[in-house]
């Protein structure tokens, strides 16, 4: 399998990650860079079904965001007031009865251009798998 989020070009603005105290970052491009790092596990991970993830601590990945940002009065409040702006744009939306969980649309972010790419993975907990483009490992 090949992960689209590794593979930044399937992913309309996800270039190789910004340099600590850009502005240039979105937010829901940071929660996918904290997602696919191993050294974050203990505070976001992919959980339960295709795109979804939970924030296992969500006071640090909102000091994480406000480093990033460069604001340092960064907090959960603040944070989740813009994933909730992502709800209307249909690329994430909160999953009911869960607690910190919300889910992904990657059918939003990926480029319309590239029809044929297979995202069948990320689910029931697992990691994205890796490998490469075109004939590369299934």
């Amino acid at each position: 399998l090949f992960t689209p989020i590794d593979m930044g070009l399937w992913f309309p603005s996800l270039k190789p990650e910004s340099s600590p105290g850009s502005r240039q970052i979105q937010l829901w491009h940071f929660i996918l860079e904290l997602l696919r790092k191993e050294e974050y596990h203990d505070v976001i991970a992919w959980q339960g079904d295709y795109g979804e993830f939970v924030i296992k601590d969500p006071d640090e990945v909102a000091r994480l965001w406000g480093v990033r940002k460069c604001k340092p009065q960064m907090n959960y409040d603040k944070l989740s007031r813009a994933l909730r702006y992502y709800y209307n744009k249909r690329i994430l939306h909160k999953t009911k009865g869960k607690r910190f969980t919300y889910k992904f649309n990657f059918n939003k972010l990926v480029l319309v251009n590239y029809p044929f790419i297979d995202m069948g993975l990320a689910g029931e907990g697992r990691q994205w798998g890796r490998g490469a483009v075109g004939g590369g490992q299934r």
